[in-house]
């Protein structure tokens, strides 16, 4: 355990990755004098998603992103998905600009650096989509500075590997923005955990297993905590619960039996990667370069090579490629989703097995995917890629959403929701992505949907507008506070920021 532990609480926080890291801190930043405790499973914090060997969404704001921006019937471009996304972005960089200015966080090179982002794409029909996407997001002020080319020289300027070896017959396109970056959310949520615990009135324990979460008489909630070493159980009493464990939450959400959350089940996802650890190699590369997942694809598809920076060490990612494991967490049980079934659950299961078969028959070709095949891949980003220099990296657990629905009998989501009693005494995060990357934006959620009481100008909302200045205010709409934001939480984050507007060129804006 670290820090100092009591009985009774303010706020309860299950598990220890970056949401319960990121909502614990701001909580305390707006009320000081909250008593907040966070319990984990596992010996350490950042053990499960949050690490960032286990974690695909390392500073990802939509930019590069090809699922977040669909062609519509007519064929134009729908950003408004890749738009939202930005600007969730937008409340993690003040936030943590925030944390950077008073000391909380020594220095930003610890957990995030400037790495462009770029979308690439071959074949005509390809080319074609990413020219109308450029032509669409750069007309938008949240997307100044992004390029694009398609002229071969130029994209191997930019990411000489992606270029080296290939064919000269197949037409290819990129776009490139290099206020992107790269982020350990490990590292991050290491450093949050050790300044909440710094305070008075926090603690965090560890080897902390929730076996149960009951609601008492007076409103509060009762968590039983086994210590996995000595078997020993403990309870403490809480006002305000929030289950942010990942894949771990939803039994969590039915143990606390709140209504709300009737009928959720959970459609658990693993991840590979390769992985080129190669300094050689590594250095000749420096983007996050993302591909168009193929038609019938599901988003957890989408191809990409990605620079990552982690523990200060340079190394290439590339997949995903993904497949079923009945766990909900990488150290979790194989019995995980078959204890998550309920009767209130098992028709929405049963209707997205029957609405899902293309995911299904996805991820059966994945589990059976051969070696030569994932390299072929590789290939397609990666002409010269040596089989020798990469290896399988195992990702973290995701955990997909099923949700009830009355007209289909349940729906499969890929992004991420509250699920909260109704009193506002406790909430679970459930879903993966776009995640950690917005974590920001679900901890002020939290905040509006939990404790809109405090949210007021004599509470808790002119210390709330200090930490995310932007607070209330659309960045989507509004330009100029937009650019503001964008320099400040740059220089102090010691990323780039380069407001440039380019043009199409004019040979391509018929």
């Amino acid at each position: 355990m670290q820090g100092t532990s009591n009985s009774e609480l303010d706020v309860a926080l299950i598990g220890a990755g970056i949401m319960s890291a990121t909502l614990g801190v701001l909580l305390k930043e707006l009320e000081p004098s909250l008593t907040i405790q966070m319990f984990e499973v596992l010996e350490d914090c950042a053990q499960e998603s949050s690490d960032a060997w286990n974690n695909a969404g390392t500073g990802h704001a939509a930019n590069c992103e090809m699922n977040y921006t669909p062609e519509r019937p007519d064929g134009s471009i729908d950003i408004s998905k890749a738009l939202q996304v930005n600007v969730e972005f937008d409340l993690s960089r003040q936030f943590w600009s925030h944390l950077v200015g008073r000391g909380a966080i020594a220095d930003p090179r610890t957990f995030i650096h400037p790495v462009p982002h770029m979308s690439f794409v071959h074949g005509a029909d390809n080319v074609a989509f990413l020219r109308k996407r450029f032509k669409a997001m750069s007309a938008h002020h949240c997307y100044e500075g992004m390029e694009y080319s398609e002229d071969r020289k130029k994209i191997a300027d930019w990411v000489p590997l992606v270029m080296e070896g290939r064919s000269g017959d197949d037409p290819v396109a990129a776009t490139r923005i290099v206020t992107g970056t790269d982020v350990d959310y490990g590292s991050l949520t290491h450093l949050l955990v050790a300044h909440l615990v710094n305070q008075s009135g926090c603690a965090v324990r560890y080897k902390s297993c929730v076996t149960e979460i009951v609601r008492e008489p007076d409103g509060h909630w009762r968590i039983d905590v086994r210590d996995t070493d000595s078997g020993e159980t403990r309870s403490v009493r809480a006002k305000f619960v929030f289950i942010g464990a990942g894949g771990g939450a939803l039994p969590l959400l039915q143990k606390s039996g709140i209504p709300e959350g009737r009928g959720y089940a959970g459609f658990p996802v693993s991840g590979i990667w390769l992985r080129c650890d190669d300094p050689e190699i590594n250095k000749r590369h420096h983007a996050k370069v993302y591909g168009k997942a193929a038609v019938g694809s599901p988003p957890m598809s989408v191809p990409h090579l990605d620079t990552r920076v982690i523990g200060g060490q340079h190394s290439l990612l590339f997949g995903p490629y993904a497949g079923f494991s009945s766990k909900f967490l990488k150290h979790g049980s194989l019995l995980d989703l078959f204890e998550s079934v309920r009767p209130a659950n098992v028709e929405p299961l049963l209707a997205v097995a029957r609405d899902n078969f293309d995911l299904t028959e996805y991820l059966i070709g994945q589990l059976l995917q051969s070696e030569n095949r994932r390299l072929a891949t590789l290939d397609e980003y990666f002409p010269n890629a040596d089989p020798k220099d990469w290896r399988l990296q195992v990702a973290g657990q995701r955990v997909q959403i099923i949700k009830p629905d009355v007209k289909r009998g349940g729906l499969l989501e890929f992004g991420t929701e509250l699920v909260g009693a109704a009193d506002h005494s406790l909430v679970a995060l459930l879903g993966a992505s776009p995640g950690a990357s917005t974590a920001a934006f679900i901890a002020i959620g939290v905040l509006e949907k939990c404790f809109s009481g405090e949210l007021t100008a004599s509470a808790w909302l002119p210390k709330l507008k200090q930490i995310i200045p932007s607070y209330g205010v659309s960045l989507i709409e509004d330009a100029d506070l937009c650019r503001q934001i964008r320099a400040v939480t740059a220089e102090v984050l010691k990323v780039d920021n380069i407001p440039a507007t380019p043009v199409l060129p004019a040979a391509k804006r018929a």
